[in-house]
């Protein structure tokens, strides 16, 4: 049995569960796993429209009904993918935008950059220093338009990463990574970079289209970091004007 509870209950079970929901019209907003309000609604809504008792509580009976439902729906990306493009097509480019950078292991250096240079066009601009989960419920918070994290890496090459799972990934978060990892290559050749979708905390948890760079080596990174802030400045700003576009 499913509930809401604090701390939420967090499970591939509850990703699977909110991945069928998705399927068949019902937002659970990004497949993210855990048990939380939006889930909540979306299961009561389902229930509400089936007529059985409107509780948000997952029982296995639920499970079974969901399931059979589900075998109608194909394995189609669903709503919670496609009501994040509507937003994004929606979005307004020429409003100040709202970010938020973050920072992890070695990552304050780049994310202090990163945060000066966007403030001269965007002031509301912050920076946040905590673990993964505070970060994203820091950006949730201030209603963030875009989170970048940044980080530095061992390996020799730069990763730049944005939310995805098997059933789900978050096309902003996707796009503007691309346009990131094509920004520094252009302003830093020298810098090997590459984009991956992973289910990092933090980017599971922001309700924006978030990145996490993780950057190495490390001694050309340092040497680096102006250029590297303005490239993901510039990308981001780039982004906005169409944030559905792949490049």
């Amino acid at each position: 049995m499913l509930y809401l509870r604090t701390p939420n209950i967090r499970g591939d079970d509850v990703a699977e569960l909110q991945t069928q929901l998705n399927r068949l019209g019902f937002d659970c907003g990004r497949v993210d796993g855990i048990y939380g309000e939006r889930t909540v609604e979306a299961i009561s809504e389902f229930q509400r429209n089936i007529g059985i008792e409107e509780n948000g509580i997952c029982t296995p009976e639920f499970v079974e009904v969901l399931r059979r439902m589900g075998l109608q729906s194909g394995a189609g990306p669903g709503v919670a993918v496609v009501r994040e493009a509507l937003a994004l097509g929606d979005a307004d480019a020429h409003d100040d935008a709202r970010i938020v950078v973050g920072y992890f292991s070695g990552g304050a250096h780049l994310a202090l950059a990163i945060t000066r240079r966007a403030k001269l066009l965007h002031p509301l601009t912050s920076t946040v220093d905590a673990d993964a989960s505070a970060q994203a419920r820091a950006a949730n918070k201030s209603n963030a338009e875009v989170y970048v994290g940044c980080e530095t890496s061992a390996d020799v090459g730069c990763l730049i990463s944005y939310y995805e799972v098997p059933t789900f990934v978050s096309v902003g978060g996707r796009n503007l990574a691309l346009r990131i990892a094509a920004a520094i290559s252009s302003r830093v050749p020298e810098l090997s970079i590459r984009t991956q979708g992973i289910r990092h905390p933090v980017l599971r948890e922001t309700r924006m289209p978030a990145v996490l760079c993780s950057m190495g080596p490390t001694e050309l990174v340092n040497l680096t970091n102006s250029a590297i802030a303005a490239a993901i400045v510039d990308a981001i700003d780039a982004w906005r004007e169409n944030p559905l576009q792949e490049i």
